[in-house]
């Protein structure tokens, strides 16, 4: 109850920010960063920039606004379009080219994970004077050595200190649920985490992709739980697929997998969750999925991806009223 209440709060905030912007938006300008681009929506459409790592900044503006993304989710870490070493230099040159064709960049992919480390204020503070409002942490792991509840309330304390730096910046830190051993791949874990911070600086993006794989049929249930805090959303799909006697998932396009998008959008909407999106193309772009700088797909080849994803995506969130 707590948490919903943070999260009606906040939103009420939000609210007297659009209203307070309101004349700002009219002259054309971006509110979650002052720039000449579009207002965006309250759920602007952006992809995750690690499958155009191999293009310089101008030529991903170029690109995202043919495609007409809303904005950019951009990587903002090791191997990444974005050094953390060379942000305060690099992450101004790249909003500013992709402003220039009209792409918002209100969220990035980061490693960030820890408070202390004197390299996440460097990040944080050179995001936010960007205007972007919302990071990708990154992942944490399970201790083997220790207990699964003494890892939690470890990684609890590194939560807390990671909402406190947020506070300071104004910015949103988002976890994201992945498939696997680590924090949040089951995503109960997450509550535990999250259960006592305020989902208005730090909570969760969250992956269907990686609550289907690992909730099949209780994804829904893990949803519920971790509801008041989803400030951000991953969209991808997946088909389970036998490889050499081994089955593993193999990613597709969107709505070309097994995810029931139609069930997944009735309980977005039932929440009344108006997050950012960042749509994830991880299937075969050439290597370009894997952030490779030399994919053997064109880019022609991969703007066609980018926009059946795009036309996908935006089809099915009308069909909700979203």
């Amino acid at each position: 109850e707590r948490a919903v209440k943070m999260r009606k709060t906040s939103r009420r905030e939000f609210i007297k920010t659009m209203t307070a912007g309101t004349a700002a938006a009219m002259a054309g300008h971006n509110l979650f960063a002052c720039s000449p681009v579009a207002a965006l929506p309250a759920r602007p459409i952006c992809v995750f920039t690690k499958c155009l790592q191999f293009l310089d900044y101008e030529r991903i503006g170029e690109t995202l606004a043919t495609a007409r993304f809303d904005g950019a989710d951009l990587a903002v870490r090791r191997r990444g379009n974005v050094e953390p070493d060379n942000v305060k230099t690099d992450l101004p040159r790249a909003v500013k080219a992709l402003r220039r064709h009209g792409i918002s960049v209100p969220m990035m992919v980061s490693g960030i994970n820890n408070a202390d480390d004197p390299l996440t204020e460097r990040v944080l503070g050179t995001a936010a004077e960007q205007g972007l409002k919302y990071y990708r942490m990154g992942y944490l792991t399970y201790d083997q050595a220790k207990s699964i509840p003494e890892n939690l309330d470890n990684h609890k304390k590194t939560f807390e200190k990671l909402e406190i730096l947020n506070r300071k910046f104004d910015i949103h830190g988002d976890y994201q649920n992945h498939s696997g051993t680590r924090i949040g791949g089951p995503v109960w874990d997450l509550y535990h985490l999250l259960k006592d911070c305020d989902p208005a600086y730090i909570g969760v993006q969250y992956d269907i992709h990686h609550a289907v794989v690992e909730g099949a049929a209780s994804w829904p249930v893990g949803m519920r739980l971790l509801s008041p805090w989803i400030n951000t959303i991953a969209l991808k799909d997946f088909i389970w697929n036998k490889e050499n006697s081994r089955w593993r998932t193999k990613e597709m396009p969107l709505g070309e997998g097994m995810i029931d998008y139609d069930a997944y959008l009735k309980e977005y909407k039932k929440y009344g969750i108006e997050a950012p999106v960042s749509i994830h193309l991880e299937y075969d772009l050439g290597g370009a999925e894997l952030g490779k700088t030399n994919p053997t797909k064109s880019l022609d080849e991969i703007m066609v991806y980018l926009k059946t994803d795009l036309a996908w995506a935006r089809k099915k969130f009308a069909e909700y009223g979203l």
